[in-house]
C-alpha cells in the first residue's frame, strides 16, 4: 500500500518540470492523478508512464471557468479531490523597463489567478469533509525580491500572502494549506530539458532536480494530520539567494 492509495490528486502544470515529478511521485504512492496542462499530447505522454488509473485535462488554468471544469471532471471520474498541487506557472525575467506587458499579464494570470482559482474550487468540499491537502508551488523569490526577475518575484510574493492568509481562515477546518518555495530547479522553466545532462550542476550543488522538489512535497503531505508545513524553502546548497 502506498502513502496515497486510492486518493485523488490534481496536479496543475503536470506536463513538464516540477509538475511532472509531482504526478510521478503521487502515482508511485498509489494516487489517482489528474494531470492539468495546456498541451494534451505532452500530458498524455506523462500519464502513459504512470502506474494506475489517471486523467488528463488539457486546459489553461488562467481561462475563465477552467478551475470549475477541472474540478467537475475530476469529481465525475473519481468522486472527490483529496490533494491539490497548484503548480502551473510562467517565468519572465529581465529588466522591467523593457518588459513585454502582454507577457507580464500572461504571467500574472497564470501564476496568481490560475494558481488560486483552482484552490477556490476545491476548498468548499474539503471543508465540508473536514480534510484535504493543498500545496501551492511558490519560489524563493516569493520570500525576497530578486532583481533579475521582478515580475515573477511579485507573483510569488502574492502567492505567499495568499497561502498565509487563507491558511489562517482554515484553522479548525481540518484542511491543510502550504507552499513550497524552490530555488534553482534544473528543468524546462530554466530552459533545461529533462533529458539534458544535469550531473555537473547537481554535483556542484548549484541546482536541484524536479524530483528533489517532489520528494519534499511528499514529506509535507505525509505529516500527521495535526502537522501543517506552512512553508518549505528548498535550495541548492551552493545557491546564495
Amino acid at each position: 500500500m502506498g502513502l496515497f492509495t486510492d486518493k485523488v490528486a490534481i496536479v496543475t502544470g503536470a506536463s513538464s518540470g516540477i509538475g511532472r515529478s509531482y504526478a510521478r511521485a503521487l502515482a508511485d504512492e498509489g494516487a489517482h492523478v489528474v494531470l492539468i496542462g495546456r498541451n494534451a499530447e505532452r500530458l498524455d505522454a506523462v500519464a502513459e508512464q504512470l502506474p494506475g488509473e489517471h486523467l488528463t485535462i488539457a486546459l489553461d488554468v488562467a481561462d475563465d471557468g477552467a478551475a470549475a471544469e477541472i474540478v467537475r471532471r475530476t469529481e465525475e471520474r473519481f468522486g472527490q479531490v483529496d490533494v491539490l498541487l497548484s503548480n502551473a506557472g510562467l517565468y519572465v525575467p529581465g529588466a522591467f523597463a523593457e518588459a513585454d506587458l502582454a507577457a507580464v499579464r500572461s504571467l500574472l494570470d497564470v501564476n496568481v489567478f490560475g494558481a488560486i482559482s483552482i484552490v477556490r474550487e476545491v476548498l468548499p468540499k474539503m471543508i465540508a469533509r473536514g480534510t484535504g491537502d493543498i500545496i501551492v508551488t511558490s519560489s524563493v523569490s516569493g520570500h525576497q525580491a530578486i532583481h533579475w526577475e521582478p515580475v515573477y518575484s511579485a507573483s510569488k510574493h502574492a502567492i505567499q500572502a495568499f497561502v498565509h492568509g487563507v491558511r489562517r481562515q482554515l484553522v479548525g477546518s481540518g484542511v491543510r494549506l502550504g507552499a513550497i518555495a524552490p530555488g534553482v530547479v534544473l528543468n524546462e522553466l530554466w530552459g533545461i530539458d529533462e533529458r539534458d545532462e544535469k550531473a555537473d550542476e547537481i554535483s556542484a550543488a548549484t541546482g536541484i532536480s524536479s524530483d528533489d522538489v517532489a520528494e519534499a512535497v511528499l514529506f509535507m503531505l505525509s505529516r500527521p494530520r495535526h502537522v501543517n508545513v506552512r512553508d518549505l524553502v528548498i535550495l541548492p546548497t551552493s545557491q546564495e539567494i
